[in-house]
């Protein structure tokens, strides 16, 4: 299974905690992770995954971004006409952010842009659609990938929910 651990980069601490262990928890089942280098929630499910070897898709909007060593920085076409389809109001972006919605269009939908993520796990403010965050969401919807959003759930339900989509524990 693949899932996106992405969110704000302002996700408070105790929510980060529960990311990091989310990330270990699905890297000790052999669930893919997609992230995007962003401080904050990224960086707290990559922390997770890789403290448990865990297999990792890490998108970045330029290479060297936040100093991360990933490959994965090209930009295509198809990543592109994705965030621009899905962006409330593309004109408005500076070059940088838009590279960075672009990149969103990897996290949800992979390297090839055609292999959607099972299962987006993020936080946002109050579980909106809003922010860099909010673009991947958009693009989640449109493809009918379920979101469990620590912005709007307890811990114990963000549990529940992804035990629905990956099954329970044994």
């Amino acid at each position: 299974m693949i899932y996106a651990g992405i969110g704000a980069r302002k996700t408070p601490a105790n929510i980060l905690e529960k990311m990091v262990s989310i990330g270990r928890y699905m890297a000790d089942h052999g669930h893919i992770l997609r992230s995007g280098a962003a401080d904050g929630a990224d960086a707290a499910f990559e922390e997770g995954c890789r403290q448990h070897d865990g297999q990792c898709e890490i998108y970045l909007p330029w290479k060297g971004f936040n100093n991360h060593p990933s490959g994965w920085s090209n930009l295509s076409l198809r990543a592109y006409d994705m965030a621009v389809e899905h962006h409330p109001n593309w004109d408005a972006l500076s070059s940088g952010a838009s590279k960075m919605m672009v990149r969103n269009s990897y996290q949800v939908m992979g390297r090839d842009c055609r292999t959607p993520a099972d299962l987006i796990i993020c936080w946002t403010p109050g579980g909106r659609i809003t922010g860099g965050t909010g673009q991947a969401l958009r693009i989640a919807q449109g493809q009918s990938i379920p979101v469990i959003n620590f912005g709007n759930l307890e811990f114990d339900e963000v549990r529940e929910r992804i035990y629905e989509v990956i099954g329970q524990p044994e």
